[in-house]
């Protein structure tokens, strides 16, 4: 599994939920797609980002570049100071680790 964050820094006052469920709605169709979250930040520069779980990158990658999800960001622009930021993450599997601390 992939983890995505798809950070979009918003202009102040900017309201992308409308967008944002766009965005879900339609990654919902995708092979490979699992879930998203919405964020946004409390305090400091308004961000908002996604929060993507895809079964392989590859099947991201479709998303990403679907024609669909384009069009949905050229209308996001209105409300951005700049392109969104992704970073894309594997999921390590975590079975295997052992605390080492101090035990005492």
């Amino acid at each position: 599994m992939v983890k995505v964050i798809e950070g979009y820094e918003l202009k102040k006052g900017a309201d992308i939920q409308s967008l944002f469920l766009k965005l879900r709605s339609y990654a919902m169709t995708f092979p490979g797609f699992i879930s998203v979250e919405h964020i946004r930040s409390v305090k400091g520069t308004p961000i908002a980002a996604l929060l993507y779980n895809w079964d392989r990158v590859e099947n991201w990658e479709a998303w990403e570049s679907a024609k669909l999800r384009q069009q949905i960001l050229q209308e996001a622009e209105a409300f951005l100071v700049s392109k969104p930021r992704i970073t894309i993450y594997t999921v390590m599997p975590t079975s295997a680790w052992t605390y080492t601390g101090d035990k005492s």
